[in-house]
């Protein structure tokens, strides 16, 4: 009966919200939403750090912005005191596909598109790049299928075609009077592009070429904008001429009429709903003797005459193929740029989240504590924050390096692209995740965008070159730069690689709170790691090769250390641009801030690269020594954390409700009955 007394009586003080004896249960205060930009001081100011983050054409990526928030295509959410745009992933699929078109039609109104095919201008291309990242943090659906259209189709008909091309097409492309797409991969080869199936022969009697897809394993697949918008394709097919193979070419197909009917010998079926992207119409394609004038050969690095003569200045098959690869290298500079921006989304709302959000008390009856007060919090997001700053910088360095792009710069573009390509996408999917864990319950929810966003960004692993195959590429090349500067016993010159030329950098014995912070330290210890691999990559392959193995099969074998090397030459490069920036920027807070950012990237990479300690560049003692530094920088970098992400310069109605006013946000008043 004392219980059933006692309970009861809680239950009443309970309904009544009065006070209970002691050692009864009281009610707790209501939490309150505290904007943290009133706690949390600013140390420098965020307007010159976005300038340093975006480097170029920020009034552009405002202006956009702006289109953005004025129209109602565009799926304007109110929560709270707020208003939010960001896509309707709940649509259906077709919804979700018309709507990604009517925005594109939208922008080309307002003349987003000018000059994007028709000027190659270095200031035309990077005002390209900066409105492409706006479109990307509003819609990957959006930015992808602009990318397909521009950059894939109208960039091969830019790199592959002639003037003649050039005149017929690209104004065109760029005013959307024609809708193209971009057919390389096949259901069979995806990454194995010299193995696609498709076959075109040449008809000299009528001046046509022919398109055949020989196989069911032939048949395009993944093709954006297919399924439902393209009027016309790339076609990249083996070519074979009088009973002999040429290996791949790049033709032009029409696909659909003007009506949107789908052409004579040609069958179009969707690929369907997939776990992201469902704004992108992707389709499968078959030919079926589809004939095309000979004209639409993309003949810049190969011909054939009228009477079936196969022409070409690049006699190496090899050369030849890597030539029609070209167009690759601009979508891996795009999408390692738009991971980028996708990691500054996800990390302004969860860092913004975790500066409002209180759980449990560490004293009796006191306050609850911020999540980015707890050490634990401040490790899972802020090493992830200081390395979306550092590939920030050698985005913008990769981006400079296209636009001024000569055939000599083209195997750096190359190099880079791949390892930046793999590196920034791993690097935004882990984000990615861990925001979602650190936004709990409310990562969640689609409007909340960080858990959505991994699903639409995933495809960023394997689309445009599996990141695996990329790195192992990147470790080709540097292989062959090693052999190839050994054989001719001069100096490194190229791919980043003249630190090589240098004596074998020494990692002081002690690591102290103090070096471990110093540039030249980190730089060292990255270029020691990067020197030591590419020398055990060389020994190990060459000993394979001693042993009767191919080289093919030697490298295969290699495949550890070639990882290893793979991501100690991107960290090294990003690192280097970061300091380069760094030099830039005077003495003072900004400077010193970046200081701290740097160090951390450097530290969280020395302590999470097991090869540190699996080839001996640090002691037991000294990763110790390194693993404590990061649980420190992250409490130096905790004050500066919401100046940080404001540093992104993206609007508060492109991230989402919980970066804000969660409690107004979720109150009953803003539910819609």
């Amino acid at each position: 009966m004392e219980q059933v007394t006692r309970r009861t009586q809680v239950l009443r003080n309970h309904l009544l919200l009065q006070s209970s004896p002691p050692g009864l249960l009281s009610p707790n205060h209501c939490v309150n939403y505290s904007p943290p930009d009133v706690a949390e001081p600013f140390s420098f100011n965020p307007t010159d750090m976005r300038i340093l983050l975006d480097a170029h054409n920020l009034p552009d990526r405002d202006w956009l912005f702006g289109l953005f928030t004025q129209s109602h295509l565009f799926n304007p959410l109110p929560r709270g005191a707020k208003v939010f745009v960001l896509p309707d992933y709940n649509q259906p699929m077709e919804q979700q596909r018309e709507v990604t078109m009517e925005r594109i039609w939208y922008m080309l109104e307002k003349g987003v598109y000018e000059g994007w095919l028709t000027d190659t201008s270095p200031e035309a291309q990077m005002r390209r790049f900066a409105l492409l990242e706006v479109i990307g943090i509003y819609d990957h659906s959006l930015a992808i299928k602009l990318g397909v259209h521009f950059f894939l189709w109208g960039g091969a008909i830019q790199f592959f075609g002639t003037k003649s091309h050039h005149d017929k097409w690209l104004r065109d492309t760029e005013n959307y009077a024609i809708k193209g797409c971009f057919a390389m991969s096949e259901l069979g080869h995806g990454s194995n592009v010299r193995g696609i199936e498709t076959v075109t022969t040449y008809d000299s009697n009528s001046g046509e070429f022919v398109i055949n897809t020989p196989c069911e394993s032939a048949q395009k697949y993944w093709i954006g904008g297919a399924a439902k918008h393209a009027t016309h394709t790339i076609v990249f097919s083996q070519l074979n001429i009088n009973g002999k193979n040429q290996g791949v070419h790049a033709f032009i197909a029409q696909i659909r009429d003007a009506d949107g009917n789908v052409c004579p010998n040609i069958r179009i079926a969707d690929c369907g709903h997939k776990i992201g992207l469902n704004g992108v119409d992707n389709g499968r394609i078959w030919f079926n003797n589809v004939r095309i004038p000979r004209e639409n050969l993309l003949n810049s690095v190969a011909d054939v005459s009228p009477d079936g003569q196969y022409l070409s200045a690049i006699k190496d098959p090899d050369q030849r193929f890597a030539a029609f690869l070209a167009p690759l290298t601009t979508g891996r500079v795009n999408i390692a740029i738009a991971a980028i921006y996708s990691s500054k989304t996800s990390l302004a709302i969860a860092i913004r989240y975790s500066l409002t959000r209180r759980a449990f008390s560490v004293t009796p009856n006191g306050p609850e504590v911020l999540l980015l007060d707890y050490p634990s919090h401040q490790r899972r997001l802020l090493p992830l924050l200081a390395k979306t700053y550092a590939m920030s910088f050698a985005g913008n360095d990769l981006k400079k390096i296209y636009v001024k792009r000569t055939p000599e710069s083209n195997k750096i573009i190359h190099v880079v692209s791949s390892a930046y390509k793999a590196t920034f996408t791993w690097h935004n999917m882990r984000t990615l995740q861990e925001c979602r864990e650190a936004c709990g319950g409310q990562g969640l929810k689609t409007e909340n965008r960080v858990g959505h966003l991994k699903s639409e960004y995933d495809v960023q692993s394997t689309f445009e070159g599996d990141n695996n195959i990329l790195m192992q590429q990147v470790s080709k090349a540097l292989l062959s730069e090693y052999v190839a500067t050994k054989k001719r016993n001069k100096p490194f010159k190229g791919l980043g690689l003249e630190h090589m030329n240098k004596p074998c950098p020494v990692i002081p014995s002690q690591l102290t709170s103090s070096n471990v912070r110093c540039s030249e330290f980190q730089v060292n210890a990255f270029c020691l790691r990067e020197q030591d691999l590419l020398h055990r990559f060389a020994t190990e392959v060459s000993k394979y090769q001693a042993q009767g193995q191919s080289k093919e099969y030697a490298f295969l074998l290699s495949y550890q250390l070639a990882e290893d090397l793979g991501r100690a030459f991107s960290e090294r490069i990003i690192l280097q641009t970061f300091i380069e920036a760094e030099a830039t920027v005077p003495a003072g807070p900004l400077k010193d801030i970046l200081s701290l950012v740097r160090s951390m990237y450097a530290l969280i990479c020395l302590e999470e690269d097991a090869a540190f300690l699996r080839y001996g560049y640090l002691s037991t003692d000294n990763a110790a020594v390194v693993r404590k530094e990061v649980t420190k920088v992250c409490s130096e970098l905790r004050p500066h954390a919401l100046a940080l992400v404001n540093s992104f310069g993206i609007p508060d109605a492109f991230l989402s409700p919980i970066a804000f006013n969660w409690i107004d946000a979720n109150a009953w008043s803003s539910v819609h009955h």
